[in-house]
């Protein structure tokens, strides 16, 4: 896992500059709440990211079942956290305003556990398919796994639309499944 710079960098003035654009007025509670959260273990992280990434053999064979719930917050740089976090509060506003705030805020606690569950048990898969232990030492960070379930989520909400992925128009139902094949290839790690 790569060290990431601290302190104010050109995603993070970017980041706010997109918040101040929409205007903290019209962003709802939990999201606004989920992007100040982000941002301020990112200026002020808990711990290093090689101590907060989730793997399979960090979390399960050393128990340190904590990185379940401190890798979705904290991010590798600051264009991580810009892409998450605007990312977030697009989908937030969305459906938060649909789901209504403690509704929200349920979910996102279950999606930010549940989808590092995931994450390990795919890994575990590949292990034990591929023969290849060095796929539990994979660790990662960021919120990308819970955006994804919102999106998803969003999808099912919001049937019917249809998004741009890359200049190509397809059904929001299949938007995120494109998406993510395209970001794994654009941006494998």
């Amino acid at each position: 896992m790569e060290r990431r710079q601290r302190g104010v960098s050109a995603g993070l003035l970017l980041l706010l500059y997109q918040i101040s654009q929409v205007g903290l007025q019209n962003i709802p509670s939990v999201t606004l709440g989920v992007l100040v959260l982000n941002i301020f273990l990112f200026l002020n992280p808990l711990r290093p990211l090689t101590e907060v990434c989730l793997s399979v053999n960090e979390a399960v064979h050393r128990k340190n079942w904590q990185r379940l719930l401190l890798a979705p917050f904290h991010h590798a740089d600051d264009w991580h956290l810009y892409y998450n976090m605007i990312s977030m509060l697009w989908k937030g506003i969305m459906l938060e305003r649909k789901l209504k705030s403690i509704w929200f805020a349920y979910i996102i606690a279950v999606f930010s556990v549940l989808i590092g569950v995931v994450y390990m048990v795919l890994e575990v898969l590949l292990v034990i398919i591929l023969d290849d232990p060095s796929y539990e030492m994979n660790c990662g960070v960021g919120f990308s796994g819970v955006l994804f379930a919102l999106k998803v989520l969003n999808n099912h909400y919001n049937p019917g639309r249809v998004s741009s992925v890359f200049g190509l128009p397809i059904s929001s139902k299949y938007a995120c499944w494109v998406e993510l094949v395209a970001i794994h290839l654009i941006s494998p790690g």
